[in-house]
């Protein structure tokens, strides 16, 4: 179950974008699995994609279509990633969103395809196209809610999350949904993310927003280190509100730039927080680098040894684990006897060996509870970062294990 996660809140309408949900049987009976989200002509799309050098049919389709125009709607399906599939995939890809086009009267290439699932199986295109007329019949601006579980697979909770703000004098909406739970350790957003606001913006501009958004948020979080071949994030600005950006700089822009930052970052620690199998949310911050390049790589290795994850699901007090991990990282330490790691506000190490005032009895106690803060000083200079990442269970074996059964 979900660590500190609590009840989805209301997901608000944004003018012009609308979100249908419908249970298409693409790999289970009776389950949401297949969202189309329509926007109406004039919204603008950013959009990150995932890094790897396998990318997934409809990560393909959808990055060529978004370069060549404006989306008018988006498809997502569960159950089959239609990654590693070939031409064939590609082929399923296009024709979903030619199905789409059809159905909303727009041009294939103003659709944008994205699946999530098992990878290495042919989608059933079939069952997803046959579905699609439910989907957009049920679209809604209200439909948020429902399409947050319909993007779900070993999610256990849906991810919603909604802020207003002001902008130049005008009420500024942000709604976004996500889905992910591992195969978590982004190089760009996460697994599956759409946002929606209603602020005005050309597209250079969306994107600077989106990019610094995603910097801090996104790209900072890890469940298990692995990048997955579906990786999508996009965003879609309306203009109904009458607020306009108008350039990538500014009162107007920083303001923005805040509430989508706070919506992506809600969204992103709810993934973590939903980690396959966690029982524990880790905050890994790391300052004194010579660099914030140099302490975010520090706070990745750490964020990401299986040692100190299952020490931590232990509640483990086991520190010297912290330590091997930043002995590892990809940096030049010059004095490591300046190094100190804390655990929740108790300091375990420094000056080359565990903290004098230390007892094991104050790190059994930092580590009880759910929440938890590990804290490394490298004492080299201003770099700072943080990464957001959880525990590795018994549980995180078992869902894994039997993935495809």
């Amino acid at each position: 179950m979900a660590v500190g996660v609590k009840v989805m809140p209301p997901l608000g309408a944004v003018a012009g974008v609308r979100a249908g949900t419908a249970a298409a049987g693409i790999r289970k009976a009776g389950r949401r699995d297949l969202v189309v989200i329509q926007c109406e002509p004039g919204t603008t799309a950013a959009a990150v994609f995932t890094q790897s050098h396998f990318a997934a049919a409809p990560v393909i389709v959808a990055k060529a279509h978004w370069r060549q125009t404006e989306p008018r709607a988006l498809i997502i399906n569960t159950g089959f990633a239609n990654a590693a599939t070939g031409e064939p995939g590609l082929d399923d890809a296009r024709a979903c969103c030619a199905a789409v086009a059809r159905a909303l009267g727009c041009r294939p290439e103003e659709v944008l395809p994205f699946s999530t699932g098992v990878i290495g199986e042919r989608l059933p295109a079939d069952a997803v196209i046959a579905g699609i007329p439910a989907a957009v019949a049920a679209a809604s601006e209200d439909g948020w809610t429902d399409a947050a579980s319909g993007i779900m697979t070993t999610d256990t909770v849906p991810k919603g999350a909604f802020r207003e703000t002001l902008v130049e004098g005008r009420r500024v909406r942000i709604v976004g949904i996500a889905k992910g739970s591992g195969m978590i350790h982004p190089n760009m957003a996460t697994m599956l993310a759409f946002v929606a606001t209603d602020v005005e913006a050309a597209r250079p501009i969306l994107q600077a927003a989106l990019a610094q958004a995603v910097k801090t948020t996104f790209n900072a979080i890890s469940v298990d280190g692995d990048t997955s071949t579906n990786d999508a994030l996009v965003v879609l600005a309306t203009g109904r509100s009458g607020a306009r950006l108008a350039s990538a700089e500014g009162p107007a822009f920083a303001q923005f730039c805040a509430a989508l930052e706070q919506v992506c970052a809600e969204l992103a620690q709810m993934i973590v927080r939903d980690g396959e199998g966690a029982t524990k949310f880790v905050r890994v911050e790391v300052t004194g680098g010579q660099s914030d390049d140099e302490a975010r790589a520090v706070a990745d290795t750490i964020a990401t040894s299986p040692l100190v994850k299952t020490a931590l699901f232990a509640s483990d007090p086991n520190w010297g684990r912290i330590l091997m991990a930043v002995g590892r990282a990809p940096i030049a330490l010059k004095d490591p006897d300046r190094v100190v790691v804390s655990l929740n506000g108790v300091r375990v190490f420094r000056q080359g060996m565990v903290d004098p005032d230390y007892r094991e009895e104050m790190g059994q106690k930092a580590l009880a509870g759910e929440d938890i803060a590990v804290a490394v000083d490298l004492g080299q200079g201003p770099g700072r970062a943080t990464v957001h990442t959880c525990d590795f269970s018994y549980d995180y074996v078992r869902i894994n294990g039997s993935y495809r059964t």
